[in-house]
């Protein structure tokens, strides 16, 4: 099967999966704290690269929002889009386009997209009229979100190393598998 198919349909079922597991965690009360809908955009970008990355990142958010009410359609979907398009872009430049290692590709797409959900927020927050200030940013990008970033550093890294181990990826994308 050519490199291109694998990766839109990987790309396709991390979607799946992103539409699948917040359900699950908000069953427990937990979707929130573990953030679900981002571990299978991260390991989209880790292993299809930007373009697959970005574009799961964007649409997963807005396609639970429209199926499931999760997240709101407004304010919050709009920036969990921006947010969740920045992991799946950056995991896919720094890991696949600029060769980086599994922890410092995921390090830095984490910060680079609470970044940028920390600016969508302010923006689509104050367009809806309600306050979004710094320490907002900070309770919900990483004290709110400490349990699932946790999970994000100990379950991406050994997914990617143990896919990679498998021969199901090579550090530049898919590959057949022996």
């Amino acid at each position: 099967m050519k490199r291109s198919t694998k990766n839109l349909v990987f790309t396709a079922l991390c979607i799946a999966i992103g539409l699948l597991l917040p359900s699950v965690f908000h069953l427990f009360g937990a979707g929130s704290q573990l953030l679900p809908m981002h571990l299978p955009v991260l390991l989209c970008g880790f292993l299809c690269g930007v373009p697959y990355g970005a574009f799961c990142g964007l649409v997963t958010p807005l396609l639970s929002s429209l199926l499931t009410q999760m997240p709101p359609l407004f304010p919050t979907a709009p920036a969990m889009m921006l947010e969740l398009c920045t992991y799946g872009a950056l995991t896919g430049l720094f890991y696949q386009k600029l060769r980086w290692n599994v922890y410092p590709s995921l390090i830095a797409a984490m910060l680079g997209g609470r970044i940028v959900s920390g600016l969508a927020n302010a923006a689509f927050m104050g367009m809806s009229g309600a306050a979004y200030g710094f320490e907002m940013f900070l309770t919900a990008s990483f004290v709110t979100a400490l349990p699932g970033i946790l999970i994000q550093i100990v379950v991406l890294p050994l997914l990617v190393l143990a896919l990679q181990k498998a021969g199901f990826l090579s550090h530049s994308g898919l590959r057949a598998a022996h």
